[in-house]
């Protein structure tokens, strides 16, 4: 490998956990989505007695569910711009939140226009190759509805309340669209621990690999899942004020009664954050650890450096007053002036090895 390529390797680590790449996009520009070829509704139509659910052709169809006295719940996955326009318009959701609902990269946020609540978050997933994924979930709460929209048709993390919803005796349908909108955020929420505790463990293994061999793919590591921390906390941090205002919310769509659901999802979400900055504050050591046994490794090595040094010296020191162009030097003519130089040479090393041993500067 050449010099420019090793350089590259170094300083580019993508190749060490997939080729998960930074794309520079502006919240403000929406026509940067790439439109998927269709939209994928499906629709969930409830009460305390039943619970239908099907999928959906296209927009048109959700119309005549407004005014339904059953509580609604509309999955849009794949966002078309002219299919949330239709959809939104005929449900009075305000074209700034349409706007946000197909803006890219927007910081999680909770808005509410019209009679309408607004939630914007992130959902959250972990690939082992790729690391943390997000993917923008978009919910709107409004009488008798609640209308999701997400970005990608194959991840989802609502299968669990889909199943709740079959059943009779659940609180989701036991109560109103309230009550769904919470269940929503709620599953958001829950599922960042699940991502959480799959990087903790990505830490705690690196952690363990810095500590037995310390080497240059482990600094790549080291910035790797820095990059995820701030995924993760740019994604937990904006959940805490979304749930604080809900609850300073005087919509007339949450119930006081779910008020006290969304109170323990704001414990969660502070639990999550307290979670994140531990886990920054673990990669911050853990890159000090890194750089502390690379500098324990120079000290070692230059150590045995001046070791080896200092036992060369005597040696050195004598061949060098023997070996000087001189007609009269002391036991240069003796038979044994050799030997005992030789002797002088290997014995000095000898005495300065135990005295080294006694300060205790190495071990052997």
């Amino acid at each position: 490998m050449s010099s420019t390529n090793y350089l590259d390797y170094i300083l580019n680590p993508l190749h060490i956990l997939g080729t998960k790449k930074r794309v520079k996009i502006n919240p403000t520009i929406s026509h940067e989505r790439v439109e998927p070829a269709e939209t994928v509704i499906y629709l969930y139509e409830f009460n305390k007695d039943g619970c239908d659910s099907f999928p959906i052709k296209s927009v048109q169809e959700t119309f005549v569910h407004l005014d339904s006295p059953a509580i609604t719940w509309i999955n849009v996955e794949g966002l078309r711009k002219a299919d949330v326009d239709q959809l939104c318009s005929h449900f009075g959701i305000h074209p700034l939140i349409v706007e946000d609902i197909l803006s890219i990269g927007q910081r999680p946020k909770m808005d509410e226009l019209n009679g309408i609540v607004f939630c914007l978050m992130n959902m959250l997933y972990y690939d082992n190759n790729t690391g943390i994924e997000s993917e923008q979930v978009s919910i709107v709460l409004g009488k008798n509805f609640v209308i999701t929209f997400q970005e990608d048709s194959t991840k989802d993390v609502f299968n669990t309340l889909r199943e709740k919803l079959k059943l009779e005796t659940s609180k989701v349908r036991q109560n109103g669209s309230d009550f769904l909108f919470y269940s929503l955020i709620d599953t958001i929420v829950d599922h960042y621990f699940i991502v959480m505790e799959e990087l903790g463990e990505k830490v705690e293994l690196l952690e363990e690999d810095i500590i037995r061999n310390a080497n240059t793919r482990s600094l790549a590591k080291i910035n790797i899942l820095r990059k995820e921390m701030i995924i993760l906390k740019r994604s937990v941090t904006p959940v805490r004020d979304i749930i604080s205002g809900i609850l300073r919310s005087d919509s007339s769509l949450i119930d006081e009664r779910t008020e006290k659901y969304f109170k323990d999802v704001y414990d969660h979400i502070i639990q999550a954050g307290d979670m994140a900055e531990n886990y920054r504050d673990m990669m911050m050591n853990i890159q000090d650890l890194y750089l502390n046994n690379v500098n324990l490794k120079t000290n070692e090595a230059m150590k045995v450096m001046a070791v080896v040094t200092s036992l060369m010296a005597p040696a050195t020191v004598i061949g060098g007053i023997f070996g000087m162009n001189f007609d009269v030097i002391p036991f240069a003519h003796q038979l044994w002036g050799f030997y005992l130089a030789i002797t002088a040479m290997f014995v000095i090393p000898v005495v300065m090895l135990i005295i080294f041993k006694r300060r205790g500067w190495f071990k052997f």
